[in-house]
């Protein structure tokens, strides 16, 4: 098996021509140089108002859906380190680059959801709101970690497409994106919770750009070897049970109507559609020219028509 080691021979910022610009991967990068800001800064006074203010049932309900999260967003924090090394071994310095701001994003998004729960009270040991979730716990403890710490020993265009649907297209294109539409329709249904929103709407942004480039990532593969779409197709297969059981768990364990009116199959049905439509994207690389690819902003396209029919639908429904 091939190891990640980068045998540095020379410094990429420093050849002709050096870094371009123009890549899809660095053009990530700059975009979210521009777009920082700071937990800290968010203002969830009016959270803990409106959290002492729910009934039990609601309160629990919030809080389940915010430690699903913040568990998440550690658990990429921690597991994402593989890929980098895996990009430096292939010399890709602005994939690498990219990826470390995809860390600090992640870190980021970790330090946002325990300042909420920590400003609205809320400090008790919180595990058991995914203990019970055997699907959770099947991604997030199993696939997660197994699928990126095999690229620390094997960073084979395979493994790195298992990886970023595992990743970008199973945690993030399908279990994170239909949680943030499901806190958006609270929040924005109920008026409550101003400082979650503000960080949604933050974390949303992040993570248009990581599931963009993870739909690059999966394309440039495929565009170079036709065969690896069926890896892409395979990992899909994989984990899509298991991954829509996370979606549906909590509602199946609930009795009678959820709270805050949220439908399990409405979020059902919206996680399979974000799923068909990047597998789509990604199909259309076969047989494409890795020149084009490289430079090919399709994938964050399609991540802003996403966010563009997400908000028109969240309009309606306020």
């Amino acid at each position: 098996m091939s190891r990640a080691v980068s045998q540095r021979t020379g410094f990429t910022s420093l050849r002709k021509g050096g870094i371009n610009f123009d890549s899809f991967p660095m053009r990530l990068f700059t975009k979210g140089n521009g777009r920082h800001w700071n937990p800290a800064d968010i203002d969830l006074s009016q959270d803990a108002a409106d959290v002492a203010a729910m009934t039990d049932d609601e309160r629990w309900w919030t809080c389940s859906l915010a430690a699903q999260f913040m568990a998440g967003e550690e658990s990429v924090t921690q597991d994402l380190q593989p890929f980098l090394a895996a990009m430096a071994a292939e010399g890709r310095l602005a994939d690498e680059m990219y990826l470390t701001q995809f860390v600090y994003e992640e870190a980021k998004h970790t330090e946002a959801f325990r300042r909420w729960f920590d400003a609205v009270g809320i400090t008790e040991d919180l595990h058991s709101y995914i203990a019970d979730n055997e699907p959770y716990q099947q991604i997030f403890t199993k696939e997660l970690p197994e699928s990126l710490q095999t690229l620390a020993h094997d960073p084979s265009p395979r493994n790195q497409i298992r990886a970023s649907v595992t990743y970008n297209h199973i945690v993030e294109g399908t279990l994170a994106l239909t949680g943030y539409f499901s806190w958006q329709k609270i929040c924005a249904s109920r008026g409550i919770l101003p400082g979650m929103q503000q960080i949604i709407k933050h974390i949303g942004d992040d993570e248009r750009r990581h599931m963009a480039w993870g739909t690059f990532t999966c394309r440039r593969h495929v565009a170079a070897d036709d065969a690896l779409w069926d890896a892409v197709d395979e990992r899909m297969q994989e984990l899509l049970v298991p991954a829509m059981g996370v979606v549906t768990a909590t509602f199946e364990g609930w009795d009678g109507p959820p709270p805050f009116d949220v439908d399990m199959n409405e979020m059902a049905e919206y996680a399979m559609d974000k799923v068909g439509r990047r597998l789509g994207a990604i199909e259309t690389a076969r047989g494409a020219d890795l020149r084009v690819i490289d430079l090919d902003a399709s994938p964050e396209a399609l991540e802003e028509r996403f966010h563009a029919e997400d908000a028109a639908q969240l309009q309606a429904v306020g």
